[in-house]
C-alpha cells in the first residue's frame, strides 16, 4: 500500500497544473521543481553559433537523403550513465551527487525521482528514446519476487510519463553482471540455480520492455566468459548460453514481443575472454546454434576498439551480413586502454559511422544509444547536456558529410572501379558461383601473371578524397 501511495502522489506531482500551483510536493521530496533549472529546450542555432547549450549541426527535421535527420539517427539516452553515473571508476570513489539523489529518501522514492529527472532531461534535450537496465531503474529487493514488484512499480511510473511526453524505449535489458550471484557468469554459470535466476530476471525485464513499448531487447554478456580455462568447461558454457538465448526467443514469441533481439559484442572486461568477442565471433556463435534468424547485433564503438578493430570495421561487418541492429555510440581513449565510454565527437569517425547507416537504409527499429558517460572530473549537472549535445552534433555533422560523399559518388565510384574485374568475364562467373577450379585453372594458364599488371591500391588517394568531406 505504501508503494502505491507514493506512486499515486508522484503521478499527481508530474501534472503540469499541480506543479504550477504547488511548486513542490510533500516533505518526502517527491517533487521539488526542475532538476535542471535554468536549462530550456535545446535549440538548433547552426554552425556559427557560439552557444554551448545549442545544437550547431543537429537539426532534427532537416531532410537528408529523403528522411529527417531524427529518423536516420534515432538518438537514445542511457539511463545508467546519465541518471546513475556518479564518477566512480576502478581506482576511485564517486565524485558527484546529482540533484535527484537524496540520501534521506528510500530506494523506491529515489527510483521515482530519477525517472522524473530522466524525462525532464529527454524533453529538454529533444531526444525521443531512452534505454535501461532493470536494476538501474528499480532497486534490488530482498528476494526476486520483491525485486519484480518494485520494477513493476517503477515501470508503471515510466509508462505514465511516456504517455504524457510521447517518449519511447529504444531497448531494455537485464543487469546480469553486477550482483555477486553472477560472479561466475549468468547463463554460463557453473551453477544451474544461477542460470535459472538469470532467466527469471530476463523474463521480468522483457515483460517491462514490452509494457513500455520497447522496440528492441539487448543481451550483454559481461560475465559470460572465463578468466582461466583450467576450471572452465568451454563447450558446456557455450551450449548453456545458446540454450538461454533460445529460451529468450521462445518467451519473446509467447508474449508477442515484436521488437528485435540484439546481442552486444565485447572482447573482455570484466572477464578475460567473453564469448561474444566481436561481431564476427558473435555471428559465428549464432550460426553454430541456429539462432542467426533471431538476433541482430548492438555494436558499441568502444567495444570494437577493445577487440582490436575500428568501429567502422564492426559496423561494416555486421551490416554486410544484415545483422547491424543498433549502435551504442561512444569511443575510448587510446592512451587508457579500457572501456572509458566517452562521447563520440571525432568528425571523421562520425562520418564513417554515418556512412554505414546511410548505405543500409537506416537502423530502425534500432537507433543510436549514447552509452557514454561524463569524465570523472565533470561534476556540473549542465555537463550532462554538453556531453550529449557534442555527441549529437558530431553524428549529425557526420551524417551530412556522409550524405554528400555518397551522393557525389566519387569515393564509392573509386571502390567500384577497383573491383570492376568482377563485373564481367570470369570475375562475374566467380560472383555468380558458375565456375569451378578446373575452369579457373584454364583461365590462369592462358593469362599473363597478374603480378605484371597489378594496379596500385592508392590508399593515400582514398584518404585525400575522404578528407574533402570531413567538415
Amino acid at each position: 500500500m505504501r508503494l502505491t501511495y507514493i506512486l499515486v502522489a508522484l503521478m499527481l506531482c508530474t501534472a503540469p497544473a499541480w506543479a504550477a500551483i504547488q511548486g513542490e510536493c510533500d516533505s518526502r521530496g517527491l517533487y521539488e521543481g526542475e532538476f535542471f533549472p535554468g536549462v530550456g529546450k535545446i535549440p538548433y542555432e547552426g554552425p556559427d553559433s557560439t552557444n554551448p547549450m545549442a545544437f550547431h549541426y543537429y537539426n532534427a527535421d532537416e531532410v537528408i537523403m529523403g528522411k529527417p535527420m531524427k529518423e536516420w539517427l534515432r538518438f537514445s539516452v542511457a539511463f545508467w550513465h546519465t541518471m546513475r553515473g556518479d564518477g566512480a571508476d576502478p581506482f576511485g570513489s564517486p565524485t558527484k551527487v546529482w540533484p535527484w539523489e537524496d540520501a534521506s529518501l528510500d530506494d523506491m522514492e529515489l527510483a521515482y525521482r530519477r525517472m522524473r529527472a530522466m524525462f525532464e532531461f529527454l524533453d529538454k534535450l529533444g531526444v525521443d528514446y531512452w534505454c535501461f537496465h532493470d536494476r538501474d531503474i528499480a532497486p534490488e529487493g530482498a528476494s526476486l519476487a520483491e525485486s519484480n514488484a518494485m520494477l513493476d512499480k517503477v515501470v508503471e511510473l515510466a509508462e505514465h510519463l511516456q504517455k504524457e511526453t510521447g517518449k519511447k524505449v529504444l531497448w531494455g535489458t537485464a543487469q546480469l553482471f553486477k550482483h555477486p550471484r553472477f560472479m561466475h557468469g549468468a547463463a554460463t554459470s557453473p551453477n544451474a540455480s544461477v542460470h535459472a535466476y538469470a532467466a527469471a530476471q530476463v523474463k521480468a525485464a522483457m515483460d517491462a520492455t514490452l509494457r513500455l513499448g520497447g522496440e528492441n531487447y539487448v543481451f550483454w554478456g559481461g560475465r559470460e566468459g572465463y578468466h582461466t580455462l583450467l576450471n572452465t568447461d568451454l563447450k558446456l558454457e557455450l551450449d548453456n548460453l545458446a540454450a538461454f538465448l533460445k529460451g529468450a526467443v521462445a518467451y519473446k514469441k509467447k508474449i508477442g514481443f515484436k521488437g528485435a533481439l540484439l546481442l552486444e559484442p565485447k572482447p573482455q572486461e570484466p572477464t578475460k575472454h567473453q564469448y561474444d568477442w566481436d561481431a564476427a565471433t558473435t555471428m559465428g556463435f549464432l550460426n553454430q546454434y541456429g539462432l542467426s534468424d533471431e538476433f541482430k547485433l548492438n555494436v558499441e564503438c568502444n567495444h570494437a576498439t577493445l577487440a582490436g578493430h575500428s568501429c567502422e570495421h564492426e559496423l561494416q561487418l555486421a551490416s554486410a551480413y544484415g545483422k547491424l541492429g543498433n549502435i551504442d555510440a561512444n569511443t575510448g581513449d587510446a592512451q587508457t586502454g579500457w572501456d572509458t565510454d566517452q562521447f563520440l565527437t571525432d568528425p571523421k569517425e562520425a562520418t564513417l559511422v554515418a556512412a554505414v547507416i546511410l548505405k543500409q537504409g537506416g537502423l530502425a527499429p534500432g537507433g543510436i544509444n549514447f552509452d557514454a558517460k561524463l569524465r570523472r572530473e565533470s561534476t556540473d549537472v549542465n555537463d550532462l547536456f554538453y556531453g550529449h549535445i557534442s555527441g549529437m552534433d558530431a553524428l549529425a555533422r557526420g551524417l551530412r558529410n556522409a550524405a554528400q560523399m555518397l551522393e557525389e559518388g566519387i569515393l564509392p565510384g573509386m571502390i567500384k572501379d577497383r573491383y570492376s574485374t568482377y563485373s564481367k568475364g570470369v570475375g562475374k562467373k566467380i560472383r555468380d558461383g558458375k565456375v569451378d577450379f578446373v575452369e579457373l585453372e584454364k583461365v590462369a594458364l592462358a593469362s599473363a601473371d597478374p603480378a605484371e599488371d597489378l594496379p596500385s591500391a592508392r590508399a593515400e588517394l582514398y584518404e585525400i578524397v575522404l578528407s574533402r568531406y570531413i567538415r
